[in-house]
């Protein structure tokens, strides 16, 4: 009985704690923490949808209930002989519009959120490539580096896995971040749950979406665009860092990045290829 009672109580706790994670979580079932304007809209639309859905369910399921038992053949054995009803057929067709049009003006209104990108304070590039990330600061004389998954066996305690990274993208509290997004071989997709942010990066064409960042702390993402033999290791991690604090490391990148690769791509490259 314990041992059948213990799965549920982990995914009961699960389903408690996920809401205060901004990772993702053993068990997981709900989207994780919104960190993001954008991913709040989302969240709640979610939340919306579902009691819309679930009141759909509802009554189908009362109907179906409802006509097994009054209709069938021992309660109702002479059969109505009538073929329609224009009156039912009329509130069935106006009822789903008025449900769709009440789906769309939220859909719309968050759609626009999305694709416009309001005045931003940091620009970010950000391009594709099998099987690695390359950000550049436009903005900062043009700071660029690639950013490679951490190997299991280079993992340190507290990392987590196939989601850490050499060289994160650092971004300040608070600001406004746009990300152009484009790749180099084919397509991938940039893609981090707790910003809301999913936006493919296509060879040729640069896409671009936008996040900002309340909260310091570490946000972690994945390609999520079937790219080839190693796409599952092509992982995101975004840390986010008071203005000072960027500055700061905008100093030393200055100096770590100065060729636009690090002693870390070096290694990599030599580890791709003996792979």
């Amino acid at each position: 009985m314990k041992k059948t009672l213990l799965p549920l109580l982990v995914l009961l706790l699960s389903v408690v704690s996920v809401s205060y994670a901004a990772q993702p979580a053993p068990w997981q079932i709900d989207f994780q923490t919104a960190a993001s304007p954008l991913m709040l809209e989302l969240y709640n639309f979610h939340n919306f949808l579902l009691v819309i859905i679930t009141a759909i369910v509802a009554v189908v399921i009362f109907l179906v209930a409802y006509i097994v038992l009054r209709f069938n053949a021992k309660s109702n054995p002479i059969p109505a002989t009538f073929t329609h009803n224009i009156a039912i057929e009329v509130i069935w067709t106006i009822i789903p519009i008025i449900i769709l049009i009440i789906i769309a003006i939220p859909s719309f209104r968050i759609l626009k959120m999305a694709e416009h990108t309001p005045e931003s304070d940091l620009t970010v590039k950000v391009v594709g490539n099998q099987w690695y990330w390359t950000y550049s600061y436009p903005d900062n004389e043009n700071i660029e580096f690639d950013s490679y998954m951490i190997a299991d066996e280079d993992l340190q305690p507290g990392q987590l896995r196939l989601l850490e990274v050499d060289n994160r993208i650092v971004v300040p509290q608070g600001k406004t971040i746009k990300f152009l997004i484009t790749a180099a071989d084919v397509i991938h997709s940039f893609a981090i749950p707790s910003l809301g942010i999913k936006t493919d990066a296509v060879p040729g064409k640069v896409n671009e979406t936008w996040t900002k960042i309340d909260k310091k702390g570490v946000y972690y993402g994945q390609c999520s665009e079937l790219c080839g033999v190693k796409h599952g290791f092509m992982p995101i991690a975004i840390e986010v860092v008071s203005e000072e604090e960027f500055q700061e490391w905008l100093k030393l990148a200055k100096t770590k990045f100065a060729n636009g690769r690090s002693i870390m791509y070096v290694q990599n490259k030599t580890k791709s290829r003996l792979n």
